[in-house]
């Protein structure tokens, strides 16, 4: 009743030819695909820098506004500084224009990419101004 289909030896199998063209249509379609991933890869690592200088900027701040609160002129000196390490790779640089009863205060922070322990313009990821007011007189 059921016959038996006979499949011939010459059908068995794949060619060479079919596998070569398989694996070239594969290795087309990968090309892309892996320099997609390394794009991406080489943004979040950018992105991850700028939030990580973000939040080292914000702390650096705060600890700013913190201590001129009951120090305004930091002891005779300004709030400046250049170079300072906050961890990792990553430098800050603070500028301090000392006016009274009002100054203006930046932080910039960046990933120190070239390993020179200092921190250039072409570095800064972020840069936070403020300005802080004396709050009583002396």
């Amino acid at each position: 009743m059921h016959r038996k289909l006979k499949i011939s030896k010459r059908f068995a199998g794949l060619t060479i030819i079919e596998v070569v063209i398989a694996s070239t249509l594969l290795i087309v379609a990968l090309v892309p695909i892996l320099k997609s991933l390394t794009v991406a890869q080489a943004t979040s690592t950018k992105i991850e820098h700028k939030t990580r200088s973000l939040i080292l900027a914000q702390a650096k701040l705060d600890e700013i506004k913190a201590r001129s609160i009951y120090d305004y002129t930091n002891g005779g000196d300004s709030f400046a500084e250049s170079n300072t390490h906050l961890g990792g790779s990553y430098r800050c640089n603070v500028t301090d224009n000392s006016g009274d009863p009002l100054k203006t205060v930046s932080v910039s922070v960046g990933y120190d990419t070239d390993g020179d322990n200092t921190l250039s313009s072409g570095e800064v990821q972020v840069t936070l101004t403020t300005l802080l007011a004396r709050r009583w007189s002396d």
